[in-house]
Order: structure tokens, then sequence, then C-alpha cells
């Protein structure tokens, strides 16, 4: 099915090429940046200029890259899988200083790449002149907006091609694929030297482990590799922006705390694919459900609340826990525990977590919007509040509250 979803980084992307010269849109391969790109590009076609660097006339035309650029003259220069020419990036900041220079600040060069820390450090050259813009997969209001329900987003994952598939056998296939691109293509392309059938079993065994905090002996172990080996491996993934690693909180309260990060493979759609899950009943009575329900709405909340807000687990060995925290400037805004059930409770450990951290807000997102299976048309707004003032609230509710406040 060809059906096009609206994005919200569509807006982020127009707000940022209105007060930057250049913007990087970062997100991984297939997560709809070359379709936004090329309906920017639409949009007035005799303004813009599209590249494809995985095209070779398109490289050919920037072999002379400085002539080429400055011919454009005032153009929107939009150049896809910028990553492959990283030598490009001094270029540039010639190009928008002169434009700069007469008179032309804004919305010159649309950058897209699917990788962000080798990305992030090539803009250093263009510091003062760029902003950043990270696409997602589709998120819930995203797929609401398009008639799309809560379970088929959880149990397909944010990749369009996957979400709008035919039928989830479909999606299914589509998400095997997309695996195994990575291992064959991207894997090769941005660490040459790593074994990506090595990396493949890596990205299974953090399926099996959604959500848990990271232990590298007992990884390392398993795959048969160094502990330094092993983190290559997963810088690599978070870097393709596949992985989350969630960081506890080390604030000095006087308490044990949990030093490793939680892994989560970001989107759910992937996990799913990892372990062969297929349809959304096989989901509801597997043993990944519930982490993978948490991993789908901390990334739905992370998103929501944007850049200020920096998150955090957090976890002691005396047992308090909170599996989702905000912190802004220095104070505990936020602190979220996350049930599937629509008669989840609170834990003694989320309540103990919150009498040290002191957090403006306390949350438990129940699975009422639809993931237990209920029809979630109404549920968003099932907010109450419950003890130790806690509010209950549904995922797309809180995701509207967090994204008004930021």
């Amino acid at each position: 099915m060809d059906r096009w979803i609206p994005r919200s980084a569509e807006g982020d992307v127009k707000s940022a090429l209105r007060r930057a010269p250049a913007v990087l849109l970062l997100g991984a391969r297939q997560v709809g940046k070359s379709t936004l790109a090329r309906r920017l590009v639409a949009e007035d076609p005799a303004a813009a200029v599209y590249l494809d660097l995985e095209r070779m006339p398109d490289r050919q035309r920037l072999q002379d890259a400085d002539t080429y650029l400055r011919a454009m003259g005032s153009k929107l220069l939009v150049i896809d899988e910028v990553h492959r020419a990283p030598e490009l990036f001094d270029t540039l900041r010639g190009v928008i200083d002169e434009r700069r220079f007469r008179g032309d600040r804004y919305g010159h060069f649309l950058l897209l790449g699917s990788a962000s820390i080798e990305l992030l450090r090539q803009t250093e050259s263009l510091a003062g002149r760029i902003s950043s813009v990270e696409m997602t997969p589709v998120l819930l209001n995203e797929a609401s907006g398009a008639g799309l329900a809560l379970p088929q987003l959880w149990l397909r994952g944010g990749f369009p091609d996957s979400l709008t598939a035919r039928d989830t056998g479909d999606s299914l296939l589509w998400r095997g694929d997309f695996i195994r691109a990575y291992l064959e293509r991207d894997v090769p392309m941005f660490a040459p030297r790593l074994p990506a059938e090595t990396i493949g079993r890596l990205w299974t065994m953090l399926a099996h482990v959604q959500g848990a905090p990271l232990n590298k002996e007992r990884l390392a172990t398993s795959l048969e590799v160094s502990a330094s080996a092993l983190n290559r491996y997963l810088d690599l993934f978070v870097d393709l922006l596949l992985v989350r690693r969630l960081r506890p909180w080390s604030g000095n309260v006087g308490k044990r705390l949990v030093r490793a990060p939680k892994i989560y493979i970001r989107d759910s759609g992937l996990v799913h694919a990892l372990l062969d899950v297929v349809e959304y009943d096989d989901l509801l009575g597997h043993p990944v459900v519930g982490p993978s329900w948490e991993g789908f709405v901390i990334e739905h909340l992370i998103a929501a609340a944007g850049w200020r807000c920096i998150p955090y687990y957090y976890r002691t060995h005396s047992g308090a826990e909170i599996d989702l925290l905000f912190e802004r400037g220095g104070r505990v805004e936020a602190a979220i525990e996350i049930k599937r059930s629509a008669a989840a409770s609170v834990s003694r450990g989320f309540h103990a977590g919150c009498a040290v951290l002191q957090p403006r807000a306390r949350y438990l997102v129940h699975g009422a919007d639809g993931a237990d299976g209920a029809d979630g048309a109404d549920a968003a707004e099932d907010t109450w509040p419950a003890p130790g003032g806690v509010t209950v609230i549904g995922l797309r509710a809180l995701a509207e509250r967090l994204a008004g406040q930021a």
C-alpha cells in the first residue's frame, strides 16, 4: 500500500530552514526522510534541487562540488545520503558563508543522513550554520491522523512501509528484508571491519533482553567477543539510530544506584521481527510483550518531550525503580511508570524513587488506549488521579501533554 502519512518532522524541517542556512535531517534508513525531502522540493521545483548520492549521476555533479553548488545560486540544495561524501562539508561552509554575505541567510541546504555520530562529527565544521532534526519512525499521533490504530503501530513498528503493508505477513517480510539489508549493506559501509554475522546475532540477543540493564559480560561471552568489541557493536547500533541506551540517573542521593544503561531496540516492529512475532495475538502471549510495550512507550514519550528534557531511568539496589524520568535544567520534571494493563497500579519501588527524587509530576502510563487490545478511540482521554500524587494516563494523552510543555 503506497500511502503517505503526514509527519511532524516536515514542520520541524521547514521551521529549521527558516532560521538556519543548513539543516541536517537524521533518521534510520527507510524512515521517510527521502519522501519528506522530495515533498518539500515538489512544493516549488524551480527553487530547489534534489541530489541523491547513491546515484552515480548525482555524485558526478559534485565531483567539482564548489563550482556546482555556487552555480545553483539561491536554490535550496537537498543532498540525500550525505554521509557518503564527508569531504563535502568544508565546501558547504564556504558556499554558506558566501550566500550569507550576499544577504541570503537561511535555507541553503537540507542534508539527509542515516548515521548520527559520524555525521554530527562532520558537521562540526558548520558550527553556527546548521540545525539538526531527527526523524523518528511513525509516532502515535501521526498514525492516528492517518487512521491507523495503536495495536497495528505497536506490532508492526513505525517504518512506513512496514506499518502500511497489505497484511501482517507482508509487514513481517518487509522488516526481515530491512534487517538483512542493514547487515549486508550498512554494516560493511559504516563499519567495514566489524563482522556482520556477529552483529546480526547481537541484534537478536538484544531483542530477547529488550529493556534490561546492559550485562556486557554475559553478552560478550555469548557472542565469544571481548567487552571492547561488544562496545563497538553497540556503538554502531546507536549510531545507526536503531538502538537506544537509556542512561541511569546518577545524581548524588546517598543510594546505591544501578549504573548500567538499559538497552532498547528503538522500533517495536524490529523487536517483533527479530523474535518472529507475526500476529497481534502472538505478541500478547509472548514473554517480550511487557518489555516491548515499555520500549514503545519510552520512544514516544522521549520524542514528545523534546530535546530540552533529558531521559533517564532510575533504579537502586534496594528495589526503588522508575521506568522513565525526564530532567530539565537540573530538576526532575516527570517520573513515569509504564504498565500494559489498564488496571495496573503503581509499584512500591516507584513511590520509593519518587520520595527521593521529588519530581514535579508523577505518571502511570496504562494500556487502555489499545495496548491491551481494547478499542482506543476515546481511551487517550482516560485519565484519573491516584494516591501519592500520581496521574494515571494513556500514552496518547501523556505524549500530548509533554509536547505541550516542550
